[in-house]
């Protein structure tokens, strides 16, 4: 039963979010291991941008290379990185087990909390993403640094996954909650710019991730993401909730954002893109439960 439990200690263990200023005392209190997510979908600026500014001793992570393995074929656009590769990329990047890691992006999180759930899916403890992002960390008016990036000290982070939940496509017509946390003109099936297939899976709810941030890029308060996840019948005691979205990667913020009030959610890795490469699952289109929020 994936249900309601006990939130974390603001800062230990670290996680789910924190703001600029966590992170400044955090810093102040020993090392943390920052992680730069840096990346849209069709782009691939991600490095480039990284190298003209990111915080100081970040590290650049390739959402492509290093959070999926597209050697897998059976596992949508993104599918999850082999936990060996995982493991020895992470390491190469400083990941240590006992020391605090904080991913960011400069997309409100949805690209870095792809980081943060395979992170803490693979047993890290002490995993945050950094609400804002880079544009916070300026806007407050920290120092940047530009180029290629530290050289690290290797980390010593064994990967061991399930230690957060998955979803299968199986489970998705069980009966719990499912969210889509794609656009609400992906789920209806007005567009689809990247799928094969439009629509969304019947009975799934539309909960777009962009709607958990404010005009800002800052996540909305926590009474009015308790208020919208409500609505969708996310936060009813004994829930069963699984979020997906186009390819698991934006469906980790919701993941996110609901970890951060209190709901332990399953995430399909597959998503969308894997959902319509079998051609017998159904497909709906059109408004659904939860569409107008």
């Amino acid at each position: 039963m994936l249900s309601s439990h006990p939130g974390p200690a603001p800062l230990d263990p670290v996680g789910p979010v924190v703001t600029v200023a966590d992170l400044v005392a955090l810093r102040a209190a020993g090392p943390v291991t920052l992680l730069d997510v840096r990346w849209r979908l069709g782009a691939t600026d991600g490095f480039d941008r990284y190298a003209a500014g990111h915080l100081p001793g970040a590290s650049y992570v390739d959402m492509d290379a290093v959070l999926a393995d597209h050697a897998v074929v059976d596992g949508g656009r993104h599918p999850l990185p082999d936990v060996d590769l995982f493991g020895a990329a992470v390491r190469a990047l400083g990941v240590r087990r006992d020391t605090p890691v904080v991913c960011y992006d400069a997309a409100g999180g949805t690209s870095a909390a792809r980081a943060w759930w395979l992170l803490r899916h693979h047993g890290h403890e002490r995993v945050a993403v950094l609400d804002g992002g880079y544009p916070a960390w300026v806007a407050a008016g920290h120092e940047v640094e530009t180029g290629p990036g530290p050289e690290v000290e290797p980390g010593d982070f064994e990967p061991v996954p399930g230690a957060m939940p998955t979803a299968s496509p199986a489970d998705l017509l069980d009966g719990r909650v499912v969210l889509d946390a794609r656009p609400q003109e992906r789920y209806r099936g007005e567009v689809e710019p990247v799928d094969p297939v439009a629509g969304h899976v019947p009975g799934a709810r539309s909960a777009p991730a962009v709607a958990n941030l404010g005009e800002d890029g800052l996540l909305r308060p926590d009474e009015e993401l308790r208020a919208r996840y409500a609505g969708l019948g996310a936060l009813e005691e004994g829930a069963d909730v699984a979020v997906y979205c186009g390819s698991g990667i934006t469906a980790a913020h919701d993941v996110l954002v609901l970890e951060q009030l209190g709901v332990r959610a399953a995430l399909y890795p597959g998503s969308w893109s894997h959902w319509v490469s079998d051609p017998s699952r159904p497909v709906e289109t059109g408004p659904g439960p939860g569409d107008a929020r």
